[in-house]
C-alpha cells in the first residue's frame, strides 16, 4: 500500500509551482522550446534512474545532469537573477514601506513625473519622433546604464523631447529612468530574437521586448514611422497604447 500523506501533497504542489514559474520565465524570454526539451530530459532521467533502474543509462544521464545544470545557469543567468530578486522583494513589503512615505505630497510628485513622461510621449507621437524609454522596477539596470551617457537629471517633458529630437546626438539608443530620475541616455539594450514578433515592428520594439524578457523593466516606445505608442513589459508588447493607458502603466510603477 502506497503511503501518501499531506507532505506528499505539499511536495507535489511546490514542484508544480516551480515548474509553472520556470515556464512563465522561459515564455517571457522566448525560449519555451528549450523548457520543454529540459523537461523531457528530466522525465527520461527519472524513468531510467528511479523507476526502471537502468544503471548504465541512469549513470550516463546523471553525468549530463551535473554538467547541464552548470550550462543552464550560465545561459539563463539573467533570468535566474530576476527570479531571485522577485523572491527577495515581496510585494507585500510595499505596504510597510508606504507607512514611512510622506503621503499625498509624495504621490503628487510621482504623478507629476508620470504626466511629464506622458506629455512628452504624446508630443513625440504627433511629430513622429522615435523614442525608447526604460523604467526600472525591482531589478537594477546599472549594467545597461553604463552603455550610454550618464546624466542623472530630473524628469522633464522638454528634456525628454530634446534628447530624442532627430538631430540630437543622443536620440539613438534608450533612456533609462530609475529612482524617479533620468539616469542615462543613448543606452544599448538586448534585442529580442522572438520570431513571432510582427514584421511591422522595428528595432526599437525588438530592443524593448528583449529588455522586458531579461529584466522586469517597463519599456515605452514611440514609433518613428507611425507615431504609435507601445509598451513592453513581462516579455509582452502592447501596441497603439492611448495616453490614459500609458498613464495607468506608469502610475503602477
Amino acid at each position: 500500500m502506497i503511503d501518501f500523506g499531506i507532505k506528499d501533497i505539499i511536495d507535489i504542489l511546490l514542484v508544480a509551482m516551480i515548474l509553472y514559474y520556470v515556464y512563465r520565465m522561459m515564455k517571457r524570454s522566448g525560449t519555451l522550446s528549450l523548457f520543454f526539451g529540459v523537461l523531457l530530459f528530466i522525465v527520461l532521467w527519472v524513468l531510467a534512474s528511479e523507476i526502471l533502474n537502468m544503471r548504465l543509462t541512469g549513470t550516463i544521464m546523471d553525468k549530463f545532469m551535473s554538467i547541464g545544470v552548470i550550462v543552464l545557469v550560465i545561459i539563463f543567468q539573467d533570468q535566474i537573477k530576476r527570479f531571485l530578486i522577485d523572491l527577495g522583494s515581496q510585494r507585500r513589503l510595499k505596504g510597510i514601506r508606504r507607512l514611512f512615505r510622506h503621503g499625498a505630497r509624495e504621490d503628487e510628485k510621482d504623478h507629476g513625473k508620470v504626466m511629464a513622461v506622458v506629455y512628452a510621449c504624446m508630443s513625440m507621437s504627433k511629430s513622429k519622433t522615435g523614442a525608447l524609454i526604460v523604467f526600472q522596477r525591482k531589478m537594477p539596470l546599472t549594467d545597461y546604464e553604463k552603455t550610454g551617457d550618464i546624466i542623472d537629471a530630473d524628469i522633464n517633458t522638454r528634456l525628454i523631447e530634446n534628447i530624442f529630437f532627430k538631430n540630437s546626438p543622443l536620440h539613438d539608443g534608450a533612456m533609462i529612468v530609475a529612482d524617479h530620475r533620468i539616469k542615462s541616455v543613448g543606452c544599448i539594450l538586448p534585442v529580442s530574437h522572438d520570431m513571432n514578433i510582427s514584421k511591422a515592428l522595428g528595432l526599437r520594439h525588438r530592443a524593448a521586448l528583449g529588455m522586458s524578457q531579461v529584466t522586469d523593466a517597463v519599456c515605452v516606445i514611440v514609433s518613428e514611422e507611425t507615431g504609435n505608442i507601445s509598451v513592453a513589459m513581462d516579455g509582452e508588447i502592447k501596441v497603439k497604447v492611448s495616453a490614459i493607458d500609458l498613464e495607468h502603466y506608469l502610475s503602477e510603477l
